[in-house]
């Protein structure tokens, strides 16, 4: 499992977890936020993210951490 913490969010993936490739994203409390496709950036299960975990997750990337 590889974990991130980045402003108000945690953000975690896991090796070998069934397709799209995805992460789960919770509040620093704990709460579950939602999933989130890392190929189209989108929500899964219909939830949408907000820009700002967007731009969070942009950045992750562009750093190769995801």
């Amino acid at each position: 499992m590889g974990k991130v913490r980045r402003g108000r969010y945690i953000i975690k993936w896991f090796i070998g977890d069934h397709p799209p490739r995805h992460v789960h994203i919770e509040t620093t409390s704990g709460k579950l936020v939602g999933r989130l496709n890392l190929e189209t950036l989108t929500g899964i299960e219909g939830w949408q993210p907000s820009k700002e975990l967007l731009q969070v997750i942009v950045e992750l990337k562009k750093e190769g951490r995801l």
